[in-house]
This record gives C-alpha cells, sequence and structure tokens, in this order.
C-alpha cells in the first residue's frame, strides 16, 4: 500500500519531493502490473497522489522557484504547462477506467509525460531549491505538506497557478474529497 503524499515524513523539501517522485514511479508500475480490481484501486491511488503532489508544487515549489532559481521565469512557465497537459491526460484516464479500451494506450503516453516532467524538476527545479538554507528547506517542507493535506485530489486542469489554486482549489478539495467518502461508501454498500 502507497503512502499518501501528506503523510511522508518530512526532512528537507527537495528530500521529499524526491521521495514523492519515487512513489509516484512505484505506483506507475503497480498500476501496470495489477489484475482487475486491484489495478483500479491502484490508479485511484495514482491519481489522487499526483494530484495532490502537483497542487503543493503549484502552491509551494514553483512560486519560490520562479523568484529563486535562474531563469525561473521560463523554468516555472514551462512545467506549468506539462502540468496542465498531464492533468487533461489524467482527467480522460480517470473519465475511461483502467478496463475501457484504449486506455492503456493513454496511460503509456501519460506515464512517459509525468515521468520526464519530474525529470524536468529534478534537473532544473530542484537543485537552485537546494541552495536554500536547511532552516528554509525544513520549512518549505512543512508548507508543502500542508498544501497537500487541503488540495483536491482529482485533477483540475487550468488551475496551475498559486493563485488560482488558493481561490479554485479549496472548493475543487471540497468537492473531491467529498466525492471520494461518496464513492467509498457505495462501493462498501455494494460489496
Amino acid at each position: 500500500m502507497s503512502e499518501r503524499p501528506e503523510t511522508m515524513p518530512q526532512s528537507d523539501a527537495v528530500e521529499l519531493l524526491l521521495r514523492q517522485h519515487q512513489e509516484i514511479r512505484r505506483l506507475f508500475q503497480e498500476v501496470g502490473e495489477s489484475p482487475g480490481d486491484q489495478r483500479t484501486e491502484a490508479f485511484e491511488r495514482l491519481c489522487r497522489f499526483l494530484a495532490v503532489h502537483e497542487t503543493a508544487e503549484e502552491e509551494v515549489v514553483h512560486p519560490l522557484a520562479r523568484r529563486s532559481i535562474q531563469d525561473g521565469d521560463r523554468v516555472v512557465e514551462a512545467l506549468l504547462q506539462e502540468e496542465n497537459e498531464e492533468k487533461r491526460m489524467l482527467q480522460a484516464l480517470e473519465k475511461m477506467g483502467p478496463a475501457a479500451p484504449g486506455f492503456d494506450a493513454l496511460f503509456a503516453e501519460f506515464r512517459t509525460a509525468v515521468l520526464e516532467h519530474a525529470e524536468h524538476e529534478e534537473r532544473e527545479e530542484f537543485p537552485g531549491l537546494r541552495e536554500r538554507s536547511g532552516a528554509e528547506l525544513r520549512g518549505l517542507a512543512a508548507a508543502i505538506k500542508a498544501a497537500e493535506a487541503a488540495a483536491p485530489t482529482h485533477p483540475h486542469p487550468g488551475v496551475e497557478s498559486a493563485t488560482r489554486n488558493v481561490l479554485i482549489g479549496s472548493f475543487a478539495a471540497i468537492a473531491d474529497r467529498t466525492r471520494d467518502v461518496v464513492r467509498k461508501a457505495m462501493g462498501r454498500d455494494q460489496g
């Protein structure tokens, strides 16, 4: 069973994000290797993890990177474009479901995009963040986890900026978390 991003141990922000990227890679593998209902459950965990993780990066990490790394505006704008496209693919995959025809092809494309995006962050954004003091990195890790605890649990394309996440994300998070509880309850009633 996977961890939730908001419950992962925090040390410093970069280490936390790298650990979350490792978990995303593991979840992709789990979805690819799981049969039937197990695959659906693994995919749901992956969706939630990605939605929460990306929201925190958009609210906390990218604004800091924009201000503090070399060529920050260009780097962050490219990352936000990737995230928007990934959210669109994830939203389409969620609507299809893992048993649908065409899911595997889109999932493979999505996996490639997400893993390349993580590599871009690790190569272009994280080195500049590592230059922050230990106290700043610990504070940033706490801010990331706080953002993750209140983040939407499903993708919302077009909500990639920190401002839009704050304005729209809170409502989306409440709606998503309510929908998750209802789906879980309905699943139990049917099972």
